[in-house]
């Protein structure tokens, strides 16, 4: 999520802003009608529809350089573009007709390099289902075990981080898997807008319904996972260091497992061969 609308550091409460409606929220979802709807209806509520999951992390990657407020008024043409992000069968798409028909439409942001790596993305996503059972398996596993210090490029005085030590695990590993335009900045967006954690500031009406959701949500598990012997993520243990240790008793216990050796899926690219960051 880039929070492009500035806080009243004069106000004792610059990050809260209550509006017309009489609604406290955070102070980035209070001023345009459309970031209200989204602030209020969908960030920061867990899910783990795959279509859902994959549309996220194609938007946050068009996002990148652009405001978010662009992209949500273009997200119902992404969708009819890309078909519903159903990335199976973006993934069947004949490159270069696609992305040259998608360049000329008006309707979506019209980059080739982001167009190209939603393509791209789909097939790897389709690695992640035969590894996991799903993506969101996959994506649920980088969920952290509570709030972690900004290690990326917000202001001193926001209140919330624009990367983490999980998010950049997180990025590592999508690109080494071969996946495109999914940095750390990125991947922590997707970790916002998925409930994966809950910023939502205290004080905004949504916080505490947004913390019941994620109360209430079943975490996806792999899978196929063991039975495939795909490399683990998070549960694997250099990993797992780089996010700070274990995030859960369950990733604990695997990290302890020798982890068998990782098969090489179609398409992937060694780690110091990442794909572009976001």
């Amino acid at each position: 999520m880039n929070k492009d609308i500035d806080p009243d550091i004069s106000s004792d409460r610059p990050f809260l802003v209550t509006a017309d409606d009489g609604i406290c929220r955070c102070w980035w979802g209070a001023r345009h009608p459309d970031y209200r709807h989204y602030h209020d209806h969908e960030w920061g509520h867990p899910t783990s529809d795959d279509h859902r999951l994959f549309e996220k992390i194609c938007l946050e990657g068009f996002q990148s350089g652009l405001s978010w407020l662009t992209i949500l008024r273009k997200r119902e043409n992404f969708r009819e573009a890309f078909d519903g992000f159903d990335f199976t069968r973006i993934a069947a798409y004949d490159d270069d007709p696609v992305v040259d028909r998608l360049l000329g439409n008006a309707g979506i942001v019209r980059h080739r390099g982001k167009i190209k790596a939603t393509l791209h993305n789909a097939r790897r996503a389709l690695e992640l289902v035969e590894a996991y059972g799903s993506l969101a398996a996959y994506l649920w596993q980088w969920e952290p075990p509570g709030r972690e210090p900004d290690l990326g490029s917000a202001p001193a005085h926001s209140p919330l981080p624009s990367s983490t030590r999980t998010s950049r695990a997180l990025s590592a590993d999508l690109k080494a898997r071969g996946w495109m335009f999914v940095g750390p900045t990125t991947a922590y967006a997707l970790m916002q807008a998925t409930g994966m954690v809950n910023d939502h500031l205290e004080g905004c009406a949504s916080f505490a319904p947004v913390e019941a959701l994620r109360a209430g949500f079943v975490r996806p598990a792999p899978g196929r996972l063991l039975r495939n012997r795909f490399w683990s993520g998070p549960t694997n243990r250099a990993t797992a260091d780089q996010c700070g240790g274990s995030s859960r008793p369950s990733m604990q216990r695997q990290a302890s497992r020798r982890v068998p050796a990782v098969p090489r899926l179609p398409g992937k690219v060694s780690r110091g061969r990442a794909g572009k960051s976001g």
